[in-house]
């Protein structure tokens, strides 16, 4: 089966201005599926769009399988940056007989542009997709860092669930209960408090899964860099941003990160080296005032792929004369912590040793970190991050 009998072409007198599109406009820069399927090659393809028209299991959200038009429509009018892009639009993955049936078809698509290192953006449809987009690691037998931006944890906490059906509010228990298990480290940026019981809490810490109030990261960005950097995937709840900001979703709440925020974040996970697929869930154009949301999403989109374009390809250790090597003790322990930072961008490293029962290839784990998180191995003191990463190891 051709990657193109999953997808309809994409109807591009709609999402084109009235005028045409300008000659800097991503619209005439990007190869359109309309009536030839586009070639997926890497040297002609980095990165290509894929829409999902699927919400059936979109809790409280019904009408966000609608959405990827919309957000084209506003994507495809940005100027391109400073470089020269190869992108794609796929056209969009329509409903399957079942949803089973869309998974597997986002799961099919997800895995073959990974096989041929091209990123795939997706734009959703529910959030409930992003169990599909995690299984297309599974077939590559690759483990998985995950970071999903939710004012929620979308784990199912019904004592009488079976966990047979996998919804917007469910999809990470079916994540974590997936056998077989290549999900390596969970984040979550921005979960409100009072939108999470204590017990969700527990089993996160339980797990030594990371996840950040959105009070410790909103106004201080910089600190979600290095969590983002860990990621090999990421999912995007658009009710992540506040209302004010990004109307267009059912769901959407008060509270939440700002536009710009949101676009921060973005950039941080173009700029990720090792980040291999991203997904934008739950916007919802019954909802959206005046293409608002569209737009944000849309510039989203713009700044991942402004980050993509200027990645640094500086992940330790090659060359290691590009990384300065920082040693330290810890105040009560003869352990040695060993911390990495890159020449040419500054960002950090720390290693965390494999157990002596763990890799028999590597001898230890690069996980990204601050500085401040040197800082504090410099005082004694062990690094939180450094121990809840040891003990997934082990």
């Amino acid at each position: 089966m051709s990657l193109a009998d999953f997808f309809t072409p994409v109807d591009l007198e709609r999402i084109t201005p009235r005028q045409g599109f300008n000659a800097s406009q991503l619209g005439r820069k990007t190869k359109f599926y309309t009536d030839e399927f586009p070639e997926l090659n890497e040297q002609l393809i980095n990165i290509a769009v894929i829409g999902v028209m699927e919400d059936r299991h979109a809790t409280g959200n019904p009408g966000c399988g609608l959405g990827p038009d919309y957000i084209r429509e506003k994507f495809y009018q940005l100027n391109e940056g400073g470089y020269q892009s190869k992108i794609a639009d796929l056209g969009n993955i329509r409903q399957g007989n079942t949803v089973a049936d869309t998974y597997f078809a986002l799961r099919s698509v997800v895995t073959e542009l990974m096989k041929q290192e091209i990123v795939p953006i997706i734009l959703g449809g529910g959030q409930d997709l992003t169990y599909a987009q995690y299984l297309a690691y599974e077939e590559l037998e690759q483990r998985v860092d995950l970071v999903v931006v939710d004012s929620h944890f979308d784990l199912d906490e019904d004592e009488e669930s079976d966990f047979t059906e996998t919804t917007s509010t469910s999809y990470l228990n079916k994540i974590f209960l997936h056998e077989p298990n290549y999900l390596f480290n969970f984040s979550n940026l921005g979960y409100q408090t009072y939108f999470v019981s204590q017990d969700s809490l527990r089993v996160m810490e339980k797990l030594f899964f990371d996840v950040h109030r959105l009070g410790e990261v909103t106004g201080k960005m910089g600190v979600t860099e290095p969590i983002i950097r860990n990621a090999n995937m990421l999912s995007f709840d658009v009710g992540a941003i506040r209302s004010s900001d990004a109307q267009g979703n059912a769901n959407a709440t008060p509270n939440g990160f700002y536009g710009e925020e949101a676009c921060q974040i973005c950039r941080y996970a173009g700029f990720n080296d090792k980040l291999s697929s991203i997904g934008f869930y739950e916007f919802n154009p019954a909802y959206d005032n005046n293409g608002q949301t569209a737009m944000l999403v849309a510039e989203m989109m713009w700044y991942f792929v402004d980050g993509y374009y200027n990645r640094k390809s500086d992940f330790p250790l090659n060359p290691k004369s590009q990384y300065l090597i920082y040693k330290t003790t810890l105040q009560h322990d003869d352990h040695e912590m060993v911390f990495v930072k890159s020449r040419k961008t500054d960002r950090w490293w720390m290693q965390v040793p494999y157990p002596t029962n763990g890799s028999l290839n590597e001898r230890f784990h690069l996980v990204p970190c601050l500085y401040q998180d040197y800082e504090t191995a410099v005082t004694g003191e062990m690094p939180d991050l450094w121990w809840r990463t040891f003990q997934k190891l082990i």
